[in-house]
């Protein structure tokens, strides 16, 4: 069976005013549209045409969200546990309320995410940026006394990192940071051109956003990472990041569980961000799409979903059906039709639900589609027909 499904945009304030409503060939709203919400979820269940909910449906038992997101300013720096640390940590919690403003865990499961780009670049900071690469970063901010008093705690023994964010965060530290976020402003003003340019300029737009947060300076440690059309990064447990702007198709594991280091006025535990804090630094693989074919899968290393971008333009393509799909229409024309005869066509921004009786399902027409799915070991059998 085929279930047309919607929502309606969430109206966090970082969202866009225009993404979501360009790609739906829509009059924007006027209003921040910031995410749209595909899955179970009982914070915003999707809505099954014809009446009702998708969780009425699957009992709340989708492994995954599937969301369109739009950034219009950057989001919270965030991290995510593992599902070891959630249920600790939901357990611990147990006493709260669900709605209190000191819960830190929402349920008991980790979320690992996965976001792909819509829009021409979408912007993020992704991870933690090696300290060699980050000290030569700050040799091009002077030598005011915040700039040296970040490098010396840099260059520390032990979990240097871990012992920066804790005195970034911890209400301290705000002199040395206003001349951190300063020193930043001067030299992207300065400079048009160079390793660092580009970094330094977003680093400043997000100062522009924040003034005198120190998330500016946490961010100013992070991986800046900008992502074209079709590219796409998986956040595992633990891994610092935060979008900065941009449209993106993101799937994660069925978890509200956030830890926020900045940039927001929510609530932030420093000494519980930087218990599930992982410090590895490096560079976050991109994922690109396909050079070639009609089918990009973008694999990731946990069970709870996977996800294909299918174009479509030179014929049908056949998808497997192994649990509850969905296919989120992104650009132009695209039908999905099952072995029965059922087909429905799914306008752009919206999402055909196809339950798990299904064998396969068919894709025909020129546009392009997401389809999500519960994750598994083998390829995900998509094939041009």
């Amino acid at each position: 069976m085929l279930l047309p499904l919607t929502n309606a945009p969430r109206d966090y304030a970082w969202g866009s005013d225009s993404l979501l409503a360009e790609l739906e060939g829509r009059t924007p709203s006027g209003a921040p549209e910031a995410e749209v919400w595909f899955g179970d979820h009982p914070g915003d269940p999707a809505d099954v045409e014809g009446g009702g909910t998708l969780d009425q449906i699957t009992g709340g038992s989708l492994p995954y969200l599937l969301k369109l997101l739009a950034a219009g300013q950057p989001l919270s720096i965030q991290v995510h546990p593992t599902i070891a640390q959630a249920r600790e940590g939901w357990a611990r919690e147990s006493g709260l309320a669900a709605d209190d403003s000191q819960r830190n865990y929402r349920d008991d499961n980790h979320k690992p995410e996965l976001i792909v780009a819509l829009s021409d670049t979408f912007e993020s900071l992704s991870g933690l940026r090696p300290v060699p690469a980050t000290l030569e970063l700050l040799d091009g901010l002077g030598d005011s006394a915040g700039v040296v008093a970040l490098r010396d705690r840099l260059r520390a023994d032990g979990d240097a990192l871990r012992d920066v964010m804790a005195w970034l965060l911890g209400g301290t530290a705000q002199a040395e940071v206003d001349d951190v976020i300063a020193a930043v402003e001067a030299a992207a003003g300065a400079s048009t051109d160079g390793q660092w340019a580009t970094t330094l300029r977003a680093i400043s737009g997000v100062a522009a956003t924040y003034p005198g947060d120190p998330g500016v300076v946490v961010a100013l440690l992070m991986n800046h990472v900008v992502l074209r059309r079709g590219e796409g990064v998986f956040l595992r447990a633990g891994l610092l990041h935060a979008y900065l702007s941009g449209l993106g198709v993101e799937i994660m594991a069925a978890s509200d569980n956030v830890l926020r280091g900045g940039l927001t006025p929510k609530r932030i535990d420093v000494p519980e961000l930087l218990a599930i804090l992982d410090t590895t630094t490096g560079e976050v693989p991109v994922l690109r799409p396909a050079d070639d074919g009609a089918v990009t899968p973008y694999p990731v290393p946990v069970p709870d979903f996977a996800l294909d971008r299918i174009v479509l333009d030179e014929g049908p393509v056949a998808a497997r059906v192994e649990g509850p799909t969905m296919v989120l229409a992104t650009a132009g024309e695209v039908t999905v039709g099952t072995a029965s005869g059922e087909e429905r066509r799914v306008p752009v921004g919206t999402v055909v639900f196809v339950t798990p009786e299904e064998e396969s399902v068919t894709l025909t027409g020129r546009g392009e589609a997401f389809v999500a799915a519960p994750g598994r070991d083998t390829p995900k059998g998509r094939q041009e027909l």
